[in-house]
């Protein structure tokens, strides 16, 4: 993040802008990449367990895998509002867990959430930007 973007009193752990987290859904690619590390990094250092997210990433598995097999009498399934819902999940979670990691993973997740809203078509990017968050976040030393 640019420094001017952020002001001189803030902390350097703030979560990222909007508008970035709306790209990297949109655009994938190198937008998603360059945040999910930012991200990972960040909500390790905050001191973020995957304990604390595994049922929220559960719930976004069987979404996707639900999406991939949509013949299997899924009828009266809403996605949009099973996804919808995962923002008082993750707040939730957020509240029980010691450390800002959580928090800032649900900041940052809900403004994706947004940017999915009721396109379909969106929602792999989502689990993309997801994965990615997690691997950065092992990948930074993360339990």
């Amino acid at each position: 993040m640019n420094q001017h973007n952020r002001p001189q009193n803030r902390p350097q752990s703030e979560t990222p802008p909007a508008e970035e987290v709306q790209r990297a859904i949109r655009d994938g690619g190198k937008a998603l990449v360059d945040l999910a590390e930012r991200v990972g990094r960040q909500v390790k250092n905050e001191g973020l367990t995957t304990n604390q997210i595994r049922n929220i990433y559960g719930i976004v598995k069987q979404m996707e895998m639900r999406m991939k097999a949509p013949q299997q009498s899924d009828t009266g399934w809403n996605w949009y509002h099973e996804l919808m819902m995962l923002k008082p999940k993750m707040a939730y979670a957020a509240a029980r867990a010691s450390g800002r990691g959580a928090e800032t993973l649900a900041k940052v997740l809900s403004v994706a959430i947004d940017e999915v809203g009721s396109d379909r078509g969106k929602f792999p990017r989502f689990v993309d930007l997801f994965e990615a968050i997690l691997a950065y976040h092992k990948a930074a030393g993360g339990k």
